[in-house]
């Protein structure tokens, strides 16, 4: 037996033995509808090998509710986006965000309804926008409204879930909605886009999708989340090693189409939308080592919206930079 070899069988064998205190019972993973390409990887049993969880991927329609799941205690491991990290962050919730899941660009975007007079965000109002009130979408609402010199008051904010959204729009009872897919591609077949993620960012307002832990979980298993992270991190670089590839008859999107319900044609399209960012580049100053800043800032406006009713001195304790550095070794 070779040295590497022996290495590699002990390395094994003690992840078995940290993994074992969890197969009495399943794995609970937050996530959303997102069409990503970690739900190809979803689909097969590549998580659960890596990592030995008996997973559960539990779908959220909302930031709001992971982070009651994981205060609660019923959720180890959760996405959840930039702006309910700072709520959560703030409310002390004992996370730790390990990596990016992606960030944000034009795959959260404000939705007018055809007819609804609304051609830029001055426009909004007196509009009646749906949204999912917590949320990055949210949140990117908010910076695009104070952009434009309106505030709150001005416009009447309708918070809803993705699927709710999507049914008050088809009745018209909504001018306008902030949110991603697959419900954003339903409202562009009858509205257009005026703004999106990728614009709200540069007037500065950053959004991202996290992936978090619980940080004693992570403490406890970290064997288990270095093998996540890196299996996260694949099914990402194989949609970055040739996009053009992903096609609506590729295999893996197809894996998409079926695990999120979003249609195998629009997902090349949405996919486009995201920026999946390789998990060594993320272990730098960017990105993780600037993490805690971003959410200071995401607090300190929430704060003065009226969101929150705290901001914390330092939000470093909410990152974990261990778990990625590892896993891109």
């Amino acid at each position: 037996m070779t040295k590497r070899f022996k290495t590699l069988m002990m390395g094994t064998a003690a992840l078995a033995l940290s993994a074992s205190c969890l197969s009495a019972e399943t794995m609970v993973i937050a996530t959303f509808s997102d069409p990503t390409p970690m739900n190809a990887v979803r689909a097969t049993d590549a998580f659960e090998k890596a990592t030995g969880w008996d997973i559960e991927w539990r779908v959220f329609n909302s930031g709001t509710d992971v982070i009651a799941a994981m205060a609660s205690g019923d959720v180890k491991v959760a996405e959840l986006g930039s702006s309910p990290l700072a709520i959560a962050a703030s409310q002390g919730v004992d996370l730790q965000m390990f990596m990016l899941s992606y960030a944000i660009g034009d795959s959260e975007s404000l939705i007018a309804h055809n007819g609804s007079g609304i051609t830029s965000v001055n426009d909004l109002k007196g509009k009646r926008v749906a949204v999912p009130v917590g949320s990055t979408a949210h949140y990117s609402l908010m910076g695009a409204i104070a952009h434009a010199g309106l505030t709150e008051a001005d416009v009447q904010i309708i918070s809803m879930p993705p699927d709710q959204i999507a049914a008050a729009w088809d009745q018209g009872t909504v001018d306008a909605a902030f949110i991603w897919p697959p419900v954003q591609s339903k409202l562009l077949e009858t509205g257009t886009r005026i703004v999106s993620a990728a614009e709200t960012a540069e007037w500065g307002y950053p959004t991202f999708n996290s992936w978090t832990v619980d940080a004693k979980f992570a403490a406890e298993h970290k064997d288990e989340m270095v093998a996540f992270a890196k299996t996260m991190d694949a099914a990402n670089q194989a949609y970055l090693a040739d996009p053009a590839a992903w096609t609506a008859d590729n295999a893996s999107v197809k894996a998409i189409a079926d695990i999120t319900g979003a249609g195998a044609d629009q997902i090349p399209e949405i996919l486009k939308g995201y920026t999946f960012i390789p998990l060594k580049d993320q272990a730098s100053d960017k990105w993780l080592g600037n993490a805690a800043n971003i959410m200071k800032s995401t607090a300190e406006f929430l704060q003065a919206s009226g969101r929150i009713d705290a901001v914390a001195d330092d939000y470093s304790a909410f990152v974990n930079t261990e778990i990625a550095t590892e896993a891109s070794k």
